[in-house]
């Protein structure tokens, strides 16, 4: 069965516009959450693999838009291309082994990967990663990010609390993230391509939802400076643990 065919309907593929367009309002106020939303509540009614196709182009997209400005880009990289490079290792060797995400395992495990993340964010409580040890920390962190980016199409953990944990500046750590997504993007892409879970029957669709996302990123960027970004960020993360909580219920009940 092809992953894109005429089984969805128009009303699927108007709620996957209003999804993409809700996960880019969040990504254009806190800098992060496309894939996550888009993943978690696509998944309520197709396949992650499906959904995961869906995310590639306007993850992409908003991503690679998000790694500026160039003239800081070279040092952000310097110091986390060991966490690329194991983020390359671990979602490629993670598609060849797992394959493509899919059935209901990946379904538990993105709703664990969700509130495992959620409940981290909302404890409020800031890691530090010392620098003597972020050659090894960076490629182990890649490499898990990578695994769980193979089964679930979720990029954040352990992604993010990592990045959070080198105490980046605000401006630094929203490109880190950038440039980190963009990477497991690709590779993911990769990965599903390689075997077979991406089609280029896909990419017209991706293609698509690119335009609600963007248009949600420029709403959210304006937003971010009219709204209390820290409660936004606490309301997203509450809602992202109670949707984490009822995929995994739903997938082993």
């Amino acid at each position: 069965m092809t992953i894109f065919s005429n089984e969805l309907t128009a009303s699927h593929w108007a709620a996957a516009a209003a999804v993409f367009l809700l996960a880019g309002v969040i990504k254009g106020v806190i800098g992060l959450g496309l894939p996550t939303v888009s993943m978690a509540l696509l998944a309520l009614w197709m396949p992650p693999v499906r959904a995961a196709a869906l995310l590639i182009v306007p993850s992409l997209v908003t991503n690679i838009w998000q790694t500026g400005p160039r003239a800081s880009f070279g040092a952000v990289l310097r110091r986390i291309g060991g966490m690329q490079a194991g983020i390359v290792v671990g979602t490629l060797g993670g598609a060849l082994w797992l394959g493509a995400p899919g059935g209901a395992w990946a379904s538990v495990a993105l709703g664990v990967a969700l509130v495992a993340y959620a409940l981290w964010g909302l404890t409020g409580r800031q890691l530090h990663a010392p620098p003597a040890h972020e050659w090894w920390l960076g490629p182990l962190v890649g490499v898990a990010t990578g695994l769980v980016t193979a089964v679930t199409g979720v990029f954040a953990v352990p992604a993010v609390p990592y990045l959070q944990a080198l105490g980046f500046q605000r401006d630094s750590l929203i490109q880190a993230m950038g440039i980190s997504f963009t990477t497991s993007t690709i590779v993911l892409g990769i990965g599903l391509a390689g075997n077979g879970g991406y089609p280029m029957a896909a990419v017209g669709s991706s293609v698509a939802m690119l335009v609600p996302a963007i248009g949600g990123m420029v709403i959210g960027t304006w937003l971010r400076q009219k709204l209390p970004v820290a409660v936004f960020k606490r309301c997203f993360l509450i809602g992202l643990a109670l949707l984490g909580g009822y995929m995994t219920v739903r997938a082993v009940a």
